[in-house]
């Protein structure tokens, strides 16, 4: 286990503290796991692609040295390993302090996954709501428990169309992510009402655009090039994971629920991104295809 700092005599601030992150092989998610793990936190990684995680996993116990950060393995995209992992990680944490949802890709075409859902939906906001909704137990079994979402201003001049939630009658790659953005928004808003009174708090965030790998793989030629171009102007993954390391720690933020922060600070998202009969319906919708109503 993490000893007390030797130069302050202090205990770390997430010392004992068990955090469940995706997306945290690469960019903002790996910064943040393995900045949470120098303050003490163990860490379980949710992560598809086997070779990054060992990677990650090392770093990891390089961090803190004497814990062990369990990784799950799972494709997001697909709504039974979705179920299966938070099933896996529910068996085995009795509690569970911080629940970062931070995977996310952008997909230049239109596809299905195997259970005929838009992968962008699928993977951006769905398993958000899956993997959180089959935790929230162990996260109310747990004082001050936190969940945090990685959205993104993307959102911005994104609408629903709750008739088309899918991107059947016109997919354009980035519009369509923005969309999942402002699902993103909307799941945190609702989650806040449903658990308000529990304790538990639930934030969301812009980490600002970032350079790392998100774009590369799902996008187009030419969508890669461009976003490669703009990565040039962008913000290092450091300075894109402050935000995101500051909704999981902060005891400023400590009872704070159901807002949308950006560089450490709440902000207002857009009128569309704050409709409660929106996020109300979008739960319902989600929890019908999930299996998972009430």
């Amino acid at each position: 286990m993490n000893s007390p700092s030797a130069e302050t005599g202090q205990t770390p601030a997430m010392q004992g503290k068990t955090v469940v992150i995706s997306g945290a092989t690469s960019g903002i998610g790996e910064v943040a796991a393995l900045a949470l793990a120098r303050q003490g936190a163990r860490i379980v990684l949710i992560a598809r692609d086997r070779e990054r995680a060992e990677r990650t996993r090392q770093r990891l116990q390089g961090a803190a040295p004497g814990t062990t950060h369990p990784v799950h393995y799972a494709d997001l995209a697909q709504l039974t390993e979705m179920k299966r992992v938070a099933a896996e990680i529910a068996a085995a944490e009795p509690h569970i302090d911080v629940l970062i949802n931070n995977a996310g890709a952008l997909f230049g075409r239109r596809e299905l996954t195997a259970d005929g859902l838009e992968r962008t939906f699928a993977t951006n906001h769905l398993a958000y709501f899956v993997v959180t909704r089959l935790l929230l137990e162990r996260l109310r079994a747990t004082p001050a428990a936190r969940i945090v979402s990685t959205a993104s201003d993307a959102h911005r001049g994104a609408r629903l169309d709750f008739a088309d939630l899918q991107s059947e009658r016109r997919y354009r790659g980035l519009a369509v992510y923005g969309r999942s953005k402002l699902m993103n928004i909307l799941f945190t808003r609702e989650l806040a009402r449903r658990l308000a009174g529990s304790g538990v708090t639930a934030n969301c965030l812009h980490p600002g655009f970032v350079a790392t790998r998100f774009g590369e793989a799902g996008s187009g030629a030419l969508m890669r090039w461009g976003l490669r171009f703009a990565k040039r102007f962008a913000l290092d993954p450091q300075q894109g994971a402050a935000t995101l390391i500051f909704l999981a720690t902060s005891p400023s933020v400590r009872e704070v629920t159901g807002e949308y922060f950006h560089r450490c600070r709440p902000v207002d998202p857009t009128p569309a991104a704050r409709s409660d009969a929106d996020a109300r319906q979008l739960w319902e919708i989600s929890a019908q295809l999930a299996g998972l109503t009430d």
